[in-house]
């Protein structure tokens, strides 16, 4: 079964398997202990360290393991704004990070602090000078991902880099989606990333902490990790980490060659293969392997279900499903079409073969839950003078906007349709749909429940 979730979690590296069973016999003793089979577990922990500062481009002492790439945020985040908390308590975030950045920020706010999140432009992009001119005299840290988790994006580090360190202020990168494919670039402070989005074992993260860069570790610490991350490490799993790091890194440059020749083939022949489909995410500044799109009138997480029974493994960040009423924040902040949306992360060794067959079961996987969900006759539809109105409230996307479909060509050109939707996903999704099909969104209105849409027909 084709697994296309890498961008979630890589399958294991082979490497990495290797590592973690030769590793039990040696690394299972205290680290910290004098004796014999300490000083052995020492040794491993030792190399592991200097294996994975090489491929990061840091100094061994710079780097800490942690238990997750997510604790590895909280802490670093944590401990950057403790140790300059004189000069202020202000964050910058860009608007599409890692939730785990999102959260450490709502928990600043939430204890007095301020945060600024920068926009980025409808690729995921953002932008160096937007990101200087959120700098202020109290900025104690900035954040920014090297790539971005659900379209790819990589994102201009080192620009930003270059504005932060002009102004003095220490930038955090989450390098957790590339660094497999390559060390980060520009002159960061603080770096983070996870071993199992690499190939390596869950349960290990990295924090690497810049000599220079002033750090206050938060919370209970012991003697472990320079006092940055308390507890017994897990050496087995920290030697499959390093060692699976520095094994992609040498397959990097041929793999991400292939990887992108495949992706790019899915970016340009999905929307000849399926109707009313947007690929979102930059064309260029992206990850090899990732490509996303979301498809018009589609749930998504019917779609997944219909692509998971066809033995493909694939994510979304659409709004429609079950366990969230509003879309992503990457697809928000965007500003691009949610609904449907299907993200496709290939891991190394995809087979050219599935890429083609994925390609081909799509089509159907889409006309399959197109027809399930039917068209909805707009059951509830009035004129108020010149003006078109649709009540889709109750009701999730994709079925707002299917409902505005049916109905446009019902009005003369220059004519109104008033979308009535109590659905968050419709502040996105309607605008989106306008720019896909040539009308004119018009923009929202305070209804008395919900929200109205206005979109007049251009064509």
């Amino acid at each position: 079964m084709p697994y296309f979730d890498a961008a979630s979690s890589a399958p294991l590296h082979p490497v990495a398997r290797q590592a973690l069973l030769a590793s039990f016999d040696e690394g299972w003793a205290d680290p910290a202990r004098l004796y014999r089979e300490g000083r052995r577990a020492r040794v491993l922990l030792d190399a592991a360290r200097e294996a994975a500062a090489e491929a990061v481009g840091c100094r061994p002492d710079e780097l800490t393991f942690t238990s997750s790439g997510t604790r590895a945020v909280h802490t670093g985040i944590a401990g950057a704004l403790a140790g300059r908390r004189r000069i202020g308590r202000h964050l910058i975030v860009s608007a599409v990070e890692h939730s785990s950045v999102l959260h450490s920020a709502e928990l600043l706010e939430a204890a007095g602090g301020s945060v600024t999140q920068v926009a980025v432009d409808r690729t995921g992009l953002v932008d160096p000078a937007a990101c200087g001119e959120a700098l202020r005299a109290d900025t104690a840290l900035a954040c920014l991902q090297s790539a971005n988790h659900e379209v790819g994006t990589e994102q201009p580090v080192g620009a930003v880099a270059e504005v932060c360190r002009e102004a003095g202020v220490p930038l955090l990168v989450d390098a957790a989606q590339s660094l497999g494919w390559g060390p980060a670039a520009g002159g960061w402070s603080l770096l983070t990333a996870s071993a199992h989005k690499w190939g390596g074992p869950s349960g290990v993260g990295l924090l690497v902490v810049r000599k220079g860069a002033r750090f206050a570790a938060q919370g209970p610490v012991d003697e472990r990790e320079s006092g940055r991350a308390p507890g017994f490490e897990n050496i087995p799993a920290i030697v499959a980490a390093a060692a699976s790091l520095r094994a992609v890194r040498a397959e990097a440059a041929e793999e991400a060659a292939r990887l992108r020749e495949l992706t790019d083939r899915i970016r340009a022949r999905v929307p000849r293969l399926v109707s009313d489909v947007e690929v979102v995410g930059h064309p260029v500044r992206r990850l090899p392997g990732v490509v996303t799109f979301s498809c018009l009138y589609v749930d998504g997480e019917a779609l997944l279900h219909e692509l998971d029974r066809e033995g493909f493994s694939v994510s979304s960040g659409s709004s429609c499903t079950s366990s969230t009423l509003t879309p992503s924040h990457v697809l928000r902040a965007m500003g691009v079409l949610s609904e449907g949306n299907v993200r496709v992360s290939l891991p190394s060794g995809t087979a050219e073969e599935d890429v083609e067959r994925f390609l081909a079961v799509l089509p159907r996987a889409v006309t399959a839950v197109r027809e399930k969900l039917g068209a909805p006759v707009a059951s509830q539809v009035a004129r108020e003078e010149d003006v078109l109105v649709v009540d889709s409230l109750g009701k999730r996307c994709p079925i707002p906007v299917i409902e505005l479909a049916k109905v446009i060509g019902d009005v003369p050109v220059g004519g109104l349709v008033r979308v009535l939707s109590d659905d968050e996903a419709a502040r996105l999704d309607i605008p989106a749909w306008c720019e896909m099909r040539g009308q004119e969104y018009v923009g929202a209105e305070a209804a008395e429940k919900g929200t109205a849409y206005v979109v007049r027909r251009v064509s």
